[in-house]
């Protein structure tokens, strides 16, 4: 193969790394925001439903622009006590309201610092709850973007998203895909619940190796050995894992060695 074309073709590999932040509420600290802003793109940032408080989301927004990292919204179920993990039966007006309502609150920081809303992506168990209900989907993005403008809403990839995108794009709703490197997957390509043992991967080479070879392979082994396809824009990584911020410091280079080009979600959605 001629050596251009072989460099080229590495090149084209391009991918996010976001990780959910301003976690911490009132005196309570949770992850490691300082550390892991240097080594990311896209931040999540909780919006106080799940997790945060006024004065996280201001130091947290104030540190992301300090650092130029892009930010989303990061919506949850109403359940400090269980931190959004625990699921809600709430319908589908419910749900898309209490959204707008938390993504919102975070646009008013947003606004009062000058940054821009990339993007939005739900938490725990309400993220869980829309990798399978595409309509869900569609609404809550089509009610973000009425609500704030061309907003790209973050989802699960697996191959119902994969589709869901395409269709989204051709209705002009921007539709992210994101796989998680720190966390093992389901044979039929859902993450493996955290109830599980071995639902959350801890060793941070492990993490970071995978995290390379999910963009240039497309894909990643289940927890049981099954090939799993993904195509997605970016990758999570978990502050409140120990692993996950150790890993976030290897990522950049175990990505670049593999040709693959980090940039802020927006420029790849």
């Amino acid at each position: 193969m001629d050596r251009a074309f072989w460099y080229y073709d590495r090149m084209q590999y391009c991918v996010d790394i976001n990780c959910d932040m301003g976690e911490s509420f009132g005196s309570y600290r949770l992850g490691a925001d300082e550390e892991i802003l240097k080594y990311i793109t896209s931040s999540n940032i909780a919006c106080g439903f799940h997790a945060s408080d006024p004065d996280v989301m201001a130091k947290t927004v104030e540190l992301c622009r300090e650092h130029g990292v892009m930010i989303g919204a990061h919506p949850g179920y109403p359940d400090l006590l269980g931190f959004g993990r625990r699921f809600m039966d709430l319908n589908e007006k419910e749900i898309v309201n209490s959204v707008i309502y938390q993504v919102g609150a975070l646009k008013g920081f947003l606004d009062f610092f000058g940054v821009s809303l990339q993007h939005v992506k739900a938490h725990g168990a309400l993220y869980n709850y829309l990798v399978t209900r595409e309509y869900l989907c569609v609404a809550i993005a089509s009610a973000i973007q009425r609500a704030f403008g061309d907003v790209i809403l973050l989802v699960l990839g697996t191959k119902s998203t994969a589709k869901l995108k395409a269709t989204c794009r051709q209705e002009g709703i921007r539709l992210a895909l994101e796989a998680f490197p720190d966390r093992n997957y389901t044979d039929e390509g859902e993450l493996l619940p955290r109830k599980h043992e071995g639902a959350v991967v801890k060793d941070p080479a492990t993490i970071a190796k995978r995290a390379a070879g999910i963009v240039k392979d497309r894909g990643l082994e289940s927890i049981n050995g099954k090939w799993v396809e993904l195509a997605v824009d970016t990758l999570c990584i978990h502050g409140d894992n120990p692993a996950g911020r150790e890993a976030a410091r290897m990522i950049r280079d175990y990505v670049s060695m593999e040709g693959i080009e980090i940039q802020p979600l927006h420029t790849i959605v």
